[in-house]
């Protein structure tokens, strides 16, 4: 078996900005990841922590160290780029500075023995994995959610105590945003626990129950789409078009049907933070605005997504996008059901549709 890796190199004391390192590997012996980066390692010198415990990130996705080697080749391929669990926070190649995660524990320090501390340090994969970092720096963590509901079990006395400390705090649980895309194989059980927590604070809201059209009162009827095109009238070969949602994989087989150029977002998958979006609205405009800026910095004529809300906050806010990303960026956004009838050449209907969009993509 063969790979191709390509290795995060930088050192905090000499380097501006980080670079990547290629290897090629003719893996024999090794067994897991961690192997892996001994084998490199050999190679060449770098810094790593080199225990089976820890974890890095391939491919965007965070992965423990004893991940066996045909699990990764499986789910990844043969190229994969190996990166720390933070590159905010690198220090030497795959070594990060983790002062900002043991910070957190302190908040608990009252209601904590040396037990409760261990298992703490068990739950640092979860501080790094979360997205909300990227965009909240001083957030307080789904490490400190998943602490939080572990001393709930373990010390039921302290629980409104517990509570408040991750309802409380500045950036609190309201600005948790899903795990379940950022870490290879997560226990979805994880997941669970943290929005039990937030349902049990009354943080969460059915999104059915939400309103996403901030400044907008367009009603625009659009459909999710289920069913891959059978009828190809219009194609779409000298297009750019970039995707996004939770069944970003349907999007893309469609687009594939359409001979046109797909611009593969790192954002695709972003969680947008629905369910509490009546409490948090300004981090869902951040993720929204790094998703519309990124698809259009990579040369994309439009957007595609398959959920109505999805839409309603991409399109329907672009004063709040604007702000938060401090560009104006008249990037269109289509439904995948809009697409579709320009597809099957209805284009009357999807004039009257594409009408009612903040940004005309002006296709008709």
């Amino acid at each position: 078996m063969k790979l191709e890796i390509s290795l995060f190199k930088f050192d905090y004391k000499s380097d501006y900005i980080p670079y990547y390192k290629k290897y090629l590997l003719n893996i024999k012996e090794e067994r897991n990841l961690l192997d892996i980066l001994n084998t490199i390692n050999i190679q060449e010198e770098f810094q790593y922590e080199k225990d089976e415990n820890t974890q890095v990130v391939i491919n965007n996705l965070v992965i423990d160290c004893d991940t066996a080697i045909d699990e990764i080749k499986q789910n990844f391929g043969n190229e994969l780029t190996i990166e720390p669990l933070s590159k905010r926070r690198a220090m030497t190649d795959l070594v990060i500075n983790d002062d900002d995660f043991y910070d957190r524990l302190e908040l608990f320090d009252a209601y904590i023995n040396d037990d409760d501390k261990s298992y703490y340090k068990t739950l640092k994969k979860y501080y790094y994995a979360s997205n909300t970092l990227n965009f909240e720096k001083n957030y307080i963590g789904d490490s400190s959610i998943l602490f939080a509901d572990y001393l709930i079990n373990k010390y039921n006395k302290n629980k409104s105590n517990i509570l408040n400390i991750i309802k409380s705090y500045p950036k609190g649980i309201e600005y948790h945003t899903s795990l379940n895309n950022r870490i290879f194989n997560i226990d979805h059980s994880i997941e669970n626990k943290i929005l039990n927590l937030k349902k049990e604070l009354n943080l969460l809201k059915k999104e059915s129950q939400q309103n996403f059209k901030v400044n907008k009162k367009t009603n625009i009827d659009l459909k999710n789409l289920s069913d891959l095109p059978t009828f190809i009238k219009n194609s779409f070969n000298n297009f750019n078009i970039a995707y996004y949602g939770e069944n970003n994989k349907f999007i893309k087989d469609y687009l594939n049907k359409l001979d046109c150029k797909i611009i593969d977002l790192e954002s695709k998958d972003f969680d947008l933070n629905k369910t509490s979006f009546h409490k948090n609205k300004e981090l869902t405009f951040k993720i929204a605005g790094e998703i519309i800026q990124e698809a259009y910095d990579k040369g994309s004529d439009f957007i595609i997504v398959n959920d109505i809300n999805d839409f309603f906050i991409l399109d329907y806010n672009r004063k709040e996008l604007k702000k938060q990303i401090k560009r104006e960026i008249d990037l269109p956004v289509l439904h995948l059901h809009e697409l579709n009838l320009l597809v099957e050449d209805k284009i009357e209907e999807a004039s009257s549709l594409l009408k009612k969009h903040s940004i005309n993509p002006k296709l008709v």
